[in-house]
């Protein structure tokens, strides 16, 4: 069932009651627990060999099989085609008048780090103290039990990368399944990429109560902005000495001894080129910042937001740096821009060239929207094909997990979704559901408010 009446954040917001300044009521402590218990989590599913047979397969990786068979088996996708043999003992289930999807991937959440944002500070774990957070890792903050891990698969979202925040450097970013009992059954790729929100020119500063944000001089702004960057290559290249010397010492024990620095070990690898770097920017004169960086700093890059990719389409391409586009439901910045300027970058991207993909960049309630972000896109522009890749095929590339998910082909890990029609159409319902093989229950937080409120009169 994919109504929803009640979205958890408010759900909880109605019972909170402050008697005296720092005193809570009891039942506001007890509902917080309830929130955070995992009684709404890790219902894990079962495994098994499956057979989905007689359906309409939409491998997106290439032609759809408009009557094949899914086999399922050990984890992975085992079989897919017309004419697939069924092992005796396989469960079967009939694909009559349904349609077969890899699993979606939603590529840049907060998933898992985030449970009540705005009401319980003790389940937020997105952000460090300090600017410069390299050697922290997401995958070691991620509560498997978290909510919005449900409420998300049973909207057909199987994989999402749960990326960091805060600081300049903000720290390592991990790709996961939407299912399993700790971190690291869940974890995909557990360092993924380096998440840095690349300085930009920022002209109103803090918020003041009655206030609102203040005001930056915008001379200030740009000076705060050259330090921010010089400070961050600064930090670059401190690292590539760090790793030289550590190096040589390890290699002459006649050399000085250079003593291990935790946070710029976490750094090595991305300053070197050998793993990405997820970088934040929007506008198209940060995005040209941000392939200037990448090209001096002879590093991998990719971009998260992308608001004004399109218009840097041929240096990101020339560069081979993908987007993260985030922006489906955010309001136009320009008081002059179309309605439909972020519902028609997606398409502007896809003409121009720019390898991309859809997320919602939300921190957990809104990712079970990443199906109808992609329609949304697919109704201003890009094509039914490439809306259903740019949330499944095309951040399984961007993420570096195309080898195991993104598409229905054999040897693959069996994320599947079985829908009573099209994945991205909001009156599609989901009826059964895989993630590693695993056959999923389809019940959340939402789906049980929803039962309990449905019939009342």
């Amino acid at each position: 069932m994919r109504s929803v009446i009640c979205d958890l954040r408010f759900a909880i917001g109605k019972v909170v009651t402050f008697v005296l300044p720092g005193l809570i009521v009891l039942g506001f402590v007890s509902s917080a627990f309830a929130q955070n218990d995992g009684s709404e989590q890790n219902q894990t599913g079962r495994a098994g060999t499956f057979a989905i047979v007689g359906a309409r397969i939409v491998t997106v990786s290439g032609a759809t099989i408009e009557n094949g068979t899914v086999l399922i088996q050990n984890g992975k996708i085992a079989a897919v085609g017309a004419n697939i043999s069924v092992p005796s003992g396989a469960e079967k289930i009939d694909g009559k008048g349904l349609s077969v999807f890899p699993g979606m991937i939603d590529a840049d959440t907060n998933l898992g780090l985030s449970e009540i944002s705005l009401g319980v500070p003790g389940s937020v774990d997105i952000s460090e103290t300090g600017t410069m957070n390299a050697n922290a890792k997401a995958i070691k903050g991620i509560n498997p039990h978290s909510t919005h891990v449900n409420v998300a698969r049973v909207n057909g979202v199987t994989t999402a990368g749960s990326f960091p925040t805060g600081g300049t450097i903000t720290g390592q970013a991990a790709v996961i399944n939407l299912n399993g009992s700790t971190q690291d059954e869940m974890a995909v790729v557990p360092t993924v990429g380096l998440v840095i929100e690349f300085p930009r020119i920022a002209i109103r500063g803090g918020f003041i109560p009655g206030q609102g944000r203040q005001p930056v001089d915008f001379n200030d702004a740009v000076k705060r902005r050259d330090k921010d960057l010089d400070d961050l290559k600064k930090i670059f290249k401190d690292t590539e000495n760090y790793a030289r010397a550590r190096e040589a010492s390890a290699a002459d024990s006649a050399l000085p001894y250079t003593a291990a620095d935790e946070k710029l070990d976490a750094m090595i690898p991305y300053i070197r080129g050998q793993k990405p770097i997820f970088f934040t920017a929007e506008r198209a004169n940060d995005i040209r910042g941000v392939v200037k960086f990448v090209t001096d700093m002879k590093v991998k890059g990719i971009i998260i937001g992308g608001q004004e990719a399109w218009k840097v389409a041929d240096d990101l391409k020339k560069n081979n740096i993908s987007v993260i586009y985030t922006n489906i439901y955010n309001l136009p910045v320009r008081d002059d821009d179309a309605y439909d300027y972020m519902f028609e970058a997606p398409s502007k991207m896809q003409a121009a060239g720019i390898k991309f993909c859809i997320s919602t960049g939300d921190d957990g309630p809104e990712i079970r929207d990443l199906p109808y972000q992609a329609g949304m896109a697919g109704a201003f522009g890009l094509s039914k094909e490439e809306a259903l890749k740019s949330v499944t095929l095309y951040p399984a590339q961007i993420l570096g997990v195309a080898d195991r998910l993104g598409s229905i082909d054999v040897g693959k890990d069996a994320n599947i979704v079985v829908t009573d029609g099209d994945i991205l159409e909001p009156r599609t319902n989901i009826k059964y559901l895989f993630i590693g093989g695993r056959l999923l229950p389809l019940t959340s937080r939402h789906t049980k408010l929803f039962d309990s409120f449905k019939d009342r009169k």
